[in-house]
Order: structure tokens, then C-alpha cells, then sequence
């Protein structure tokens, strides 16, 4: 919001955005010249516009000259504004880039005052220094006169949008919620990809139901519908570079909420079919999101559970592995490694895995239960392989 208007397509230059001088370059022309060179600082050394000659009795070294300033941003065309006035709206718009908000108001008041006086009537122009100079008083904290700037722009060029969303800024700053609620809607009517304007429509509808109460849509002013026309017009504008980036990161951004919320209804609903021991089909909701989430240590432990209830334990044992790869002090992922070892008659390692649970937390008494299980089982497993092996 911090960028001064653009001119509509057609209409030239002139956006604070566009500019590439460096801040603070001294150059604050009241009018300009009608073209040509821009107006440079005198060289170091000059006296009275003279360069000073090496004088053995002045003792005067020569000092190098300072490196040019670029000011060709402030003869770059602005519209039908004519060149002195362009030179008055193009450092309005380098100074609002650099934060010299009081600086660029004082531009724009002296463009603005100029057009009445040389008679220009271009409302495209006008409308675009009124919404300007609102942009400064906004940065200010000036939101009343913020507001008539804007309803100025608003008649010269009526749905401009630039001008509707300062001004649904001011009304919503002065707690005039209901006019910003009406403007930020009208703003969406033109362009549905301005975030600001839908976490302001949020924020506002609460504060209106608190406010209001339940009946709040009733005592709101009157939403004005914008001409199909107009919104075709302002979709067909070819949009800044700056505006592609915010436009592909609010895309990335959405990308991410829908992902997330697919993720998390996902691990619900596998949750949901563990407790009523529907295993296959949990076991291919985990599947699911590893596939958006592969290292979230749950799902692998999780997943381990359905495949040790379907008696499929090497894959259980590998999720388990996994697991302890993210996690290496992971409880249940030792334990479900060791039902996957047991099995698998992998009591000894099953038996490891155990005691290990043990010495992470000697309380879980589950792992208790099972290290005896399992210390059966092993010394069965060695006596029954003594039987059978053959004296020598």
C-alpha cells in the first residue's frame, strides 16, 4: 500500500515503484525545467558555478569530482501532465519511495495546485496526484484528510482502486467500520487477488458482529456494484512486476493452507479408522500424507501400528527405522520396532529395543509386560536350538 498510484495503461509513467534513483539526491525542484538537462549540484571546488584553477599562492589542491547523481527519473513522462509538473509528481513519487511522506505531500500539493492554475483538465492525472497525495496523509496518520483526497480521486475517476482501498484504510484507522467494510468489498469487486482486503474483511466482520450484533449486514451502508465493464477494464490492466511477486506469493501461500489442511484432515481420518480397527484403510491415509509430509516423525510410528495389526513386520520394522532416524529417542517407535522384531523371532533384538524403552522411561509398564514375553520366548528360542543341534 505503500506505493504511490499508477497511472492506468495509456497513461504513461510516473509510479513510485518505477523509480531507481538513490534516496536523498538532493534533487527538490519546486518546478523544473520544461525538458532537457536536469538541474545538478555545483562540483566540488566551484565557486559561484567557476571551477577553482590550482593556485601555488592559494595552496588549493584538486580534489576529484563527486560522482553524478542520476535525476533522469525526474523527466520521465507523466500522463498529459506538462514537463514541469511531470518533474513535481515523478519527485512526489521518488520521495513517498524513500519515506519522506511530508516531503512528497508538499510535491504533489505543488502539482496539484498547478494543474488548477495552468487549466489542465485530465481526470486520469488529477485522480492519480489526489490518490497520492492520500497515500501521504495515511502514512501520517492524517486519516480525515486522507479520505477527502481519496472521495476527490473517486470523482474524477469513480472504482479507482487504489483510491478505495486508502480510503477503506482511513475509515477503518478513525473506527468508521462499516464505510471501510463497504469500500474493502468494492475494492474485491475489481480485483479478487488483493489479500489485504480479505484479512481486512475478516477482521472487520467480527468487530461489526460485536458491535452490531447479529442484525450487523442490515445497518450497513449500501454495497455499490461495480459495472462489469469497469472490472473487465481493471482485469485486462497489465500488472507491475512488483504485483506478479505478491500475486505468486499469495498463490504459494494458499498452496501451502490447502495443503495443510488436506494433511490434517487426512491424519484425522486415519486416526479415526485406527480406533475402529480399520487398519488397510488407516495404514493408506498415513500413506497419503508421508506423501505431503515424509518427515514428520507420527505418521511412520503411526503407520507401524497398521502394519504390525496386519501382521506385515519387516515394513513395520522399516517404519520404525525411520522414525528413529528423525527421532532417535522416540519410545514408540522402540517399542513397535520391537513388536515388529518379535515378529519377525527376532527376540533378541526385540529384547534391546525393549530395554531400551525401559531406560528412556522406566514406567512404561506395557514394555515391561513384553520384555518378559519376549525373555520367554528367547530362552525357549535357545533351548529348542540346543535340541536340535547334533553332538559332535
Amino acid at each position: 500500500m505503500g506505493n504511490a498510484q499508477e497511472k492506468p495503461p495509456g497513461g504513461g509513467g510516473g509510479a513510485a515503484s518505477a523509480d531507481q534513483a538513490t534516496a536523498g539526491s538532493g534533487t527538490r525542484s519546486g518546478g523544473g525545467s520544461s525538458g532537457g538537462k536536469p538541474h545538478m549540484a555545483p562540483e566540488k571546488g566551484a565557486v559561484n558555478g567557476t571551477q577553482r584553477e590550482n593556485s601555488p599562492a592559494g595552496g588549493q589542491e584538486k580534489k576529484e569530482d563527486s560522482p553524478a547523481v542520476d535525476t533522469s527519473y525526474l523527466d520521465a513522462p507523466a500522463g498529459a501532465l506538462p514537463p514541469h509538473l511531470a518533474r513535481l509528481k515523478n519527485e512526489g513519487n521518488h520521495l513517498f519511495k524513500h519515506g519522506q511522506f511530508g516531503d512528497a505531500l508538499e510535491k504533489y500539493t505543488q502539482a496539484i495546485e498547478g494543474c488548477a492554475e495552468a487549466g489542465i483538465d485530465s481526470p486520469e492525472d488529477l485522480c492519480i496526484l489526489y490518490s497520492n497525495r492520500a497515500a501521504c496523509y495515511l502514512k501520517e496518520g492524517n486519516s480525515t484528510d486522507c479520505i477527502q483526497d481519496c472521495n476527490k480521486a473517486l470523482e474524477l475517476q469513480p472504482y479507482s482502486l487504489k483510491p478505495l482501498l486508502r480510503r477503506a484504510m482511513a475509515y477503518e484507522s478513525l473506527e468508521r467500520y462499516r464505510k471501510a467494510y463497504v469500500d474493502y468489498k468494492t475494492v474485491l469487486q475489481l480485483d479478487t487477488g488483493i489479500q489485504a482486503a480479505h484479512d481486512s474483511i475478516h477482521r472487520l466482520t467480527k468487530m461489526l458482529i460485536e458491535q452490531d450484533g447479529p442484525e450487523w449486514r442490515q445497518k450497513l451502508p449500501e454495497i455499490p456494484v461495480v459495472p462489469l465493464s469497469v472490472q473487465l477494464q481493471h482485469r485486462e490492466k497489465p500488472i507491475s512486476i512488483e504485483q506478479a511477486q505478491a500475486r505468486a506469493a499469495r498463490a504459494a501461500q494458499e498452496e501451502a493452507r490447502r495443503k495443510e489442511a488436506h494433511f490434517t484432515l487426512l491424519k484425522q481420518e486415519g486416526n479415526s479408522l485406527v480406533k475402529k480397527g480399520h487398519f488397510q484403510e488407516a495404514l493408506e491415509k498415513y500413506s497419503e500424507c508421508l506423501a505431503i509430509k515424509p518427515d514428520e516423525c507420527a505418521l511412520h510410528t503411526n503407520r507401524a501400528i497398521c502394519l504390525l495389526k496386519l501382521n506385515r513386520f519387516e515394513e513395520a520394522r522399516q517404519d520404525c527405522d525411520s522414525a528413529l532416524h528423525l527421532e532417535p529417542n522416540n519410545k514408540k517407535a522402540f517399542y513397535r520396532r520391537a513388536l515388529a522384531f518379535k515378529g519377525l523371532q527376532d527376540y533378541l533384538s526385540a529384547s534391546s529395543d525393549l530395554q531400551e524403552v525401559l531406560r528412556l522411561d522406566p514406567n512404561v509398564r506395557e514394555a515391561e509386560q513384553e520384555l518378559e514375553v519376549v525373555t520367554g520366548l528367547l530362552r525357549q528360542s535357545l533351548m529348542d536350538n540346543t535340541v536340535h543341534t547334533p553332538r559332535v
